[in-house]
């Protein structure tokens, strides 16, 4: 039976999405066992592909006059989706953490549009998240290699956005499994999909 998951990571910052992502993308359990490397789709909502310019804005933080770009972005990726349903896609940060960003400068948007339609395509959401006593010594790890350690000053926004997520994603239509980067481990997603028939697509 081919492999065909399809995995919607969110989390707020120091929670090891990115890692997550590339450890799920060439997990044998997720994309079987591979002889040689070969492309498998990895995208991101983080992209600042909205503006030209390093950590610019892009499909979490667009500006208000950006908004019908925005969502004409969600409905190609959406829509990309439906047209390559039997294959697997890896989605770091999505449509949460657009709604977590846009709700903290007064913005609010529905996604239940989207999300019905990732449902029939098997997708799912694993929200990273970490004990909240634990994130002084995240931000000391990434202090050593972060090109943009301004953004590490204050830990409580990280903490208020993770209250967010968990708060978005227990609204969810889609399966959602909570991964503790301290104490769960790859094998733990690839047991929460297989055991709901969410690795092959009918």
């Amino acid at each position: 039976m081919k492999l065909t998951p399809k995995v919607i990571l969110e989390g707020t910052r120091l929670t090891g999405k990115t890692d997550l992502a590339y450890a799920l993308n060439e997990h044998p359990r997720l994309v079987g066992h591979r002889k040689y490397r070969y492309h498998s789709p990895l995208i991101s909502a983080e992209w600042s592909g909205f503006t030209n310019e390093p950590w610019g804005r892009g499909l979490i933080d667009f500006a208000p006059d950006e908004t019908a770009h925005a969502m004409e972005t969600y409905e190609t990726w959406v829509r990309m989706f439906e047209l390559q349903r039997y294959y697997s896609w890896i989605v770091d940060r999505f449509h949460l953490s657009t709604m977590a960003y846009q709700a903290r400068h007064g913005r609010e948007f529905d996604f239940g549009w989207l999300e019905e339609r990732l449902k029939p395509l098997n997708f799912a959401i694993v929200l990273c998240t970490r004990p909240e006593d634990t994130f002084e010594e995240a931000r000391e790890e990434r202090l050593k290699i972060s090109a943009n350690p301004k953004q590490y000053v204050s830990l409580e926004p990280f903490v208020e956005e993770q209250g967010q997520l968990r708060a978005l994603a227990a609204k969810s239509i889609l399966p959602v499994f909570e991964f503790d980067v301290t104490r769960h481990r790859p094998d733990d997603v690839a047991d929460f999909l297989s055991e709901r028939d969410l690795l092959t697509l009918q």
